[in-house]
């Protein structure tokens, strides 16, 4: 357990696990938020620090109760994650937050400068420009069309790049609401850790880095392509036991004109809800092999503030040797876990064999920790009748025995906690930004 908790928070982080990365070069390093929900104000947690920017721009888009002491003491209280100064250097740490100009939107976040815009919520007419900024995170979910014109009446991501930024990270999946229209050339979904390597700066402006949930799986099934291939997967399924999030209804209301699904406007504090998730075709955007197994993929959401978990389920068709005992057991994907762990995904992937609840995965760097006490197989048979599969040859048929071919397989069900807020997706979203931002 020290182990573990030590690889999770120690030398060279803030104590969260955030990395310290100091920032270098001649050029000021400026970065953009757009937003301040709950993934864009933890990103602001993240930088402050990290210390990778040596300048925040954060467009809020309006006012705030009566000013910017306002957003200040926003900023540095969290329901969730508690203090900001506690979050970031222990409990007995003194207050972070410094307001320096109200009229200018100025503060000195844990000694990181941050201006707060507060006048405009449409991309295009964002001061990038003025302030420096190359790199924009968008956090408002509000602009997820990478199709979109600059000049959309509604606002856009690509207003981002008019208004002076170089690339733009979107902290959601795209969506495209034209179905007859395909991704950009110059739009990417990468995911830190998976395929983040594959950006290229000088062709990819709008960058997707998926949702956490996606962010979570990816780094769960990862280990198991890799060691097993795709070949020998059959079936695959998920199911995220999910967080609330903002977009639910605190208490029962009025679904929207045209709303499909009435439980998402069922109250979140008192109802587990079943809803969709697009993870996984998100999933098959940054690990093309996925689109060969078939993935399914729900969600099911319960009211605790964050830490999800995943629920994963695979068939795999498995070799059994002369005692009757098949090749993939919980013991051999424990230990590709294990092995991940150590090796590739070292403090992207955490295992363990503890027994948590979702309460001790609160802040948990890892983009997902798998329960490896939860890991449980089972080896059968399924029967199959050639005779029945489409376009099987008449001679070789009439060979066949009626009697019907059993073929062993093994289903496996894997369980892997992630902080869906702070710990697992701000933090990758924020690795992501830093590895942008160094190759421009």
């Amino acid at each position: 357990m020290a182990e573990e908790i030590k690889r999770a928070g120690g030398s060279g982080t803030a104590g969260n696990g955030t990395p310290r990365t100091p920032a270098a070069g001649n050029r000021e390093r400026v970065l953009g938020i757009n937003g301040l929900g709950r993934i864009g104000k933890l990103a602001l947690w993240h930088h402050a620090g990290r210390k990778h920017f040596q300048r925040i721009v954060v467009n809020q888009g309006r006012e705030v109760g009566r000013g910017l002491a306002a957003v200040a003491e926003m900023l540095e209280k969290d329901s969730t994650y508690g203090a900001l100064h506690r979050f970031l250097h222990g409990h007995r740490a003194p207050r972070v937050i410094e307001l320096l100009d109200q009229g200018k939107g100025e503060l000195l976040v844990d000694g990181v400068p941050v201006t707060v815009l507060r006048s405009s919520r449409n991309p295009k007419d964002l001061p990038w420009r003025d302030y420096g900024v190359e790199v924009v995170v968008d956090c408002t979910g509000k602009f997820n069309d990478p199709t979109l014109p600059p000049d959309h009446p509604k606002g856009s991501l690509r207003g981002h790049l008019a208004a002076g930024a170089r690339q733009v990270l979107n902290s959601a999946p795209f969506k495209i609401k034209d179905q007859a229209a395909r991704l950009p050339p110059d739009a990417v979904c990468l995911i830190f850790g998976i395929n983040h390597r594959q950006f290229d700066p000088d062709n990819q402006t709008l960058i997707s880095a998926a949702s956490c949930t996606t962010t979570a799986l990816a780094h769960m099934i990862q280990p198991l392509l890799e060691y097993f291939q795709t070949e020998a997967i059959l079936t695959a399924s998920m199911s995220t036991v999910h967080a609330v999030t903002n977009t639910q209804s605190v208490l029962d209301a009025v679904p929207a004109a045209g709303a499909s699904d009435l439980r998402k406007s069922r109250s979140a504090l008192n109802n587990i809800i079943i809803t969709s998730t697009g993870a996984a075709g998100a999933l098959e955007a940054v690990i093309p092999g996925v689109r060969d197994i078939g993935f399914m993929a729900d969600s099911v959401r319960v009211p605790v503030a964050t830490s999800s978990l995943i629920i994963l389920n695979l068939t795999f068709q498995s070799r059994i040797d002369k005692d009757g005992r098949s090749a993939i057991t919980a013991q051999r994907i424990n230990q590709v876990y294990r092995e991940a762990a150590a090796g590739k995904q070292q403090d992207l992937l955490r295992f363990t064999m503890e027994q948590n609840v979702s309460a001790d995965l609160i802040g948990d760097p890892a983009s997902v920790v798998i329960e490896g006490c939860e890991t449980h197989t089972r080896t059968g048979f399924i029967s199959l009748d050639l005779r029945e599969v489409p376009g099987w040859p008449e001679e070789a048929a009439a060979g066949l025995r009626r009697a019907p071919l059993k073929v062993p397989v093994t289903h496996a069900k894997i369980f892997g906690w992630y902080d869906n807020e702070y710990g697992s997706y701000t933090n990758r979203l924020a690795d992501l930004t830093v590895y942008v931002q160094d190759c421009l």
